[in-house]
């Protein structure tokens, strides 16, 4: 995982639109369920995307915990929520998720110097 955001997300924004252009209608169905899932409702997004953080931990996704990063920061997340939702990733997933949670912290900060 780059701890660089702007190119992280250039990236993901680069790639999404060339998965898009090749996708069928199975593949645009998935990926147009990421907006509705993740809206402010009930449980309020905040919580949805701890919820995404923790699972994109267990699941040892890079790509998918800088992008959950992103969005608990935009959600306006603490550092000392962040460092919440990586234990309850590091309790359900156990030491296989340390190598990503280092990664995690690398990109979280990242974030924070954009400010």
């Amino acid at each position: 995982m780059s701890n660089n955001v702007d190119e992280f997300n250039s990236e993901r924004e680069r790639l999404n639109q060339l998965v898009l252009k090749h996708a069928d209608k199975e593949i645009q169905r998935f990926f147009s369920l990421d907006g509705p899932v993740y809206r402010d409702d009930v449980p309020p997004r905040k919580t949805k995307e701890m919820s995404g953080l923790v699972a994109s931990l267990v699941l040892r996704c890079d790509d998918c915990i800088a992008c959950h990063l992103g969005e608990c920061k935009n959600q306006g997340l603490s550092t000392a929520e962040i460092e919440e939702v990586f234990s309850v990733g590091l309790i359900v997933g156990g030491s296989i998720t340390i190598p990503h949670i280092r990664r995690g912290f690398d990109f979280w900060e990242a974030l924070l110097e954009k400010e």
